[in-house]
């Protein structure tokens, strides 16, 4: 089972519009398009991403002339609305990171919970499986990997560990990375806090760089304030701080764009491009309620952010 967290508040604060059209750049196993749907009228549209053939499988058993399920990133949102016809949109929902269906499949091998293949692509279909960057990857890049994506104080000791480790025997599964990791942590005598698997880090460092997750987002985001109609909403949910960080950098920016300095050789229009205000903040971050975080404590770490497009000058 798949809880989607902020449910109804993402949903809400897309504020839809009955003859809108919306895109939903991660359409999971589909618990805020289906909302949306619910809030749409007959001339309403809902386009839906995901790069998860699983979840892919899941939207096109919707049987809805509003709804199309689209395979792909949503770092190609323009290009997807492009072929499809759409130039301009009225809001996009941004439901970032790892769902709990991922998380829960062993085969997937997102999780040191479940013994299972080593793999953490979020598509299947493409792409190098952790086993096998693993096998091949240096011990400095390794390290700033982890050290970069999953903020862990020992990542250079687990790079390293993880490189001797493979000179024994190739690190093909779950629980077997998971071991080397706490036994490393464990041996510099460190206790976690909030009970924390040593182990989570690490997996998360893997999974964020395997899937380009931080590179497609800076991508993505730029793109949403483009196809956005005036007034139209960009919704993100967030589930780790780095995530979160360029989410809020970019609607703060877009909001605040900075001065020009004078004397750069620029025509009235190209500096009015640059500096004009792109985005209006709308409230302040919204995090799970108590109630939320109890039925389902995968909320617990959620931050959404809310903008709205503004009128071109």
């Amino acid at each position: 089972m798949h809880t989607t967290v902020l449910l109804h508040e993402a949903v809400d604060a897309l504020a839809v519009k009955p003859d809108g059209v919306y895109v939903d750049g991660t359409f999971g196993r589909g618990g805020h398009s289906r909302l949306i749907l619910e809030r749409l009228g007959e001339s309403g549209r809902l386009i839906a991403l995901d790069k998860d053939p699983a979840a892919v499988m899941v939207g096109q058993a919707i049987k809805d002339a509003r709804f199309c399920m689209v395979h792909s990133g949503f770092s190609r949102m323009r290009q997807v609305l492009q072929e499809l016809g759409v130039e301009r949109v009225d809001g996009v929902l941004l439901d970032l990171g790892v769902s709990s269906p991922q998380l829960e499949q062993a085969l997937r091998g997102f999780s040191f919970r479940f013994e299972g293949p080593l793999d953490m692509r979020m598509d299947t279909s493409r792409g190098q499986t952790a086993a096998e960057w693993l096998a091949s990857v240096s011990e400095a890049h390794l390290g700033e990997v982890i050290r970069n994506y999953g903020e862990e104080r020992f990542a250079k000791q687990i790079a390293r560990a993880v490189v001797a480790a493979r000179a024994q025997q190739p690190i093909v599964t779950t629980l077997q990375l998971a071991e080397i990791v706490a036994a490393t942590v464990r041996a510099r005598g460190h206790q976690r806090e909030n009970k924390q698997n040593p182990a989570t880090r690490t997996f998360q460092a893997i999974r964020i760089y395997l899937n380009q997750e931080l590179e497609e987002l800076s991508l993505t985001l730029p793109q949403c304030v483009e196809i956005l109609n005036p007034g139209g909403r960009l919704v993100a949910i967030s589930f780790h701080s780095l995530e979160d960080r360029l989410v809020k950098r970019f609607m703060r920016e877009a909001a605040n764009p900075d001065k020009l300095p004078r004397g750069l050789p620029l025509r009235a229009k190209e500096v009015q491009q640059l500096t004009c205000q792109k985005l209006r903040l709308v409230g302040k971050a919204i995090r799970p309620s108590e109630e939320e975080v109890a039925a389902n404590p995968r909320a617990r770490s959620a931050v959404m952010r809310v903008a709205e497009r503004v009128n071109p000058a």
